[in-house]
């Protein structure tokens, strides 16, 4: 549930680091990929088809992008051939012993993989899709002072009081928002220790935002549902990281209660899932699938 300004800032974000990088083409008017020669495997529900249809018009119109970009969480996980890595950024003074870093990390792993977790048909990747699991690997933790973290193993990389948009951050030399061309020369562990995405943890940050740089939710509310099934902020936001849209002044013919509509649901549905799906199914000729 972002608010509309976090996806702006999100969104100009985007566009400055597009901007920055040479022979990016931000044209607005970008043509969607040519359709492989394979077979599209798209069955959805019939009462899906509709909506979905509608969706994707959607999103086609409104993205000044679509195509062109080159962050979403699908080309994370396919430049690491099955992948995802995370740093925590600790925005927070609330003290982090080792078995809550180890819970933290646990759950992190969890509720990543109910969205990977969609992809499988009886556990086979659908259309073309290439992994049976996108495993986890958190490798840093930035906070502003290093007594925060009540640990002394070195299971995790430590960034210390470096900061930015007032919350400490891992190195960007070590961040793939900032190095899309896979370039990790200057990171002081090298690509191994890269990171796609960062878990933002606020301490007193309402709802929550989301993008191709990672999520942002409350300190207190993620601490506070490690426990839950579904850490449904967290799961709105990883939709936003693959693609998926807000929905605040429309709604999908027949479709009242979904996770991508903020407010409306606490889990996964089946139309979450088809529209992730689809998202792939649109982009998946970019991979040679």
């Amino acid at each position: 549930m972002r608010t509309l300004l976090a996806r702006l800032a999100t969104f100009l974000a985007a566009l400055a680091l597009f901007a920055a990088a040479p022979g990016t083409n931000l044209s607005l008017a970008q043509a969607a990929p040519a359709k492989t020669a394979a077979a599209d495997q798209w069955t959805p529900p019939s009462n899906l088809v509709q909506p979905l249809n509608e969706v994707w018009n959607h999103v086609e119109s409104t993205y000044p992008n679509l195509y062109g970009f080159r962050n979403y969480g699908w080309d994370q996980v396919m430049a690491n051939r099955g992948s995802i890595n995370y740093c925590v950024r600790w925005d927070s003074d609330a003290p982090v012993s080792a078995a809550l870093r180890d819970r933290i990390h646990a759950n992190l792993k969890r509720q990543f993989a109910k969205w990977m977790a969609a992809m499988l048909d009886n556990g086979t990747g659908t259309n073309a899709w290439p992994y049976t699991s996108v495993p986890v690997n958190i490798v840093g933790w930035a906070v502003r002072n290093r007594s925060t973290l009540q640990w002394t193993d070195n299971s995790v990389d430590i960034y210390v009081n470096n900061i930015n948009e007032n919350a400490p951050q891992c190195s960007p030399d070590c961040g793939r928002f900032f190095h899309q061309d896979g370039n990790y020369s200057r990171c002081p562990g090298g690509a191994a220790r890269h990171y796609d995405q960062s878990l933002w943890l606020t301490k007193g940050f309402g709802g929550g935002a989301g993008g191709d740089w990672g999520q942002r939710v409350g300190q207190e509310y993620f601490v506070n549902t490690l426990d839950q099934e579904n850490i449904h902020i967290y799961l709105h936001e990883v939709g936003h990281t693959f693609g998926l849209d807000d929905f605040y002044d429309w709604t999908p013919t027949g479709q009242c209660c979904f996770l991508m509509k903020a407010g409306s649901a606490a889990q996964i549905t089946e139309f979450d899932k088809w529209m992730f799906r689809d998202f792939w199914r649109h982009l998946k000729s970019r991979y040679g699938l």
